[in-house]
């Protein structure tokens, strides 16, 4: 009899842990599990840690609440200005809803990769070549609208979307490095014409100033002669500006003329004619 109670309770304890084990399921702490009865979705999800199910009848789908990285692949497609273009990107989302992300779509996770995919396109289509290049921020909020925007039926939250790449062909390629070059040549020559400008007036002023004192044009000769001379040079060249030679002649005439000395002029008087002498005769 002992022995009886003792199998029979030896059994019982082998099918408890059985029923255990087979009913014994593990959530993570990233994770939501959504529990499936006899096909029905029951109300509460399970949290993370321990949980027990009725084997056979019960089903647990364990939905992930992290935030997913899934990289859109290259979509072709012609710009709004007929640019042929290849863009890359990648969107971030995650689950805020495990029980319609399992009950409202089939797999969440591809339907967001096929809604980011058709977007991207349609972003393309609707943008210019200089929007894709320089204003990524505003594609990137109009992308993440445009994919949430059935997304949050799912269950699912569109953290953002990123374009990463807009590949163009080499032709566009050589076309804009042109442009680029010509436009940064423009503005060199803006720039340095900017700089002949205002170095004429800054000229203009010392002329200006320099006309007023003669003597500074000399001084300033000497400094251009002090710095020729400073280089290691054979030749020097020496100019010398008419504006010298005007100033040294007026110096000139300017000084005092030295007294000259003059003879009072001789006057000769003619000798009177000599008297014919003698008498005439009879």
């Amino acid at each position: 009899m002992v022995e009886e109670l003792m199998a029979a309770g030896f059994v019982l304890v082998s099918a408890g842990a059985v029923y255990v084990a087979a009913a014994a399921r593990v959530v993570k702490q990233y994770e939501r599990g959504v529990v499936l009865r006899l096909g029905k979705l029951r109300p509460e999800v399970r949290g993370p840690g321990l949980t027990l199910i009725l084997p056979g009848i019960d089903r647990l789908r364990k939905v992930n609440m992290q935030i997913v990285t899934m990289p859109v692949p290259g979509q072709e497609g012609i710009t709004r200005d007929n640019v042929t273009v290849r863009v890359d990107a990648v969107v971030y989302f995650k689950v805020t809803s495990p029980a319609e992300a399992v009950m409202r779509v089939e797999d969440y996770r591809f339907a967001v990769s096929q809604m980011a995919q058709t977007s991207l396109r349609s972003i393309i289509g609707k943008s210019d070549l200089d929007d894709l290049l320089s204003d990524r921020e505003k594609l990137n909020q109009g992308l993440e609208l445009m994919i949430d925007s059935p997304a949050v039926e799912w269950g699912v939250t569109i953290d953002r979307v990123e374009i990463k790449d807009v590949s163009l062909p080499e032709t566009m390629k050589r076309s804009m490095a042109r442009q680029a070059e010509a436009d940064r040549e423009r503005r060199a020559r803006i720039i340095n014409a900017d700089a002949e400008l205002q170095a004429s007036k800054k000229l203009a002023e010392a002329a200006k100033e320099m006309s007023e004192q003669p003597a500074a044009l000399q001084l300033r000769l000497l400094q251009t002669v002090v710095a020729v001379a400073a280089e290691k040079n054979s030749t020097l060249v020496l100019p010398f500006p008419v504006e010298l030679l005007r100033f040294l002649e007026r110096a000139q005439q300017q000084q005092p003329l030295p007294p000259t000395s003059s003879t009072p002029p001789t006057t000769s008087t003619p000798s009177p004619p000599e008297a014919e002498s003698g008498s005439g005769q009879d």
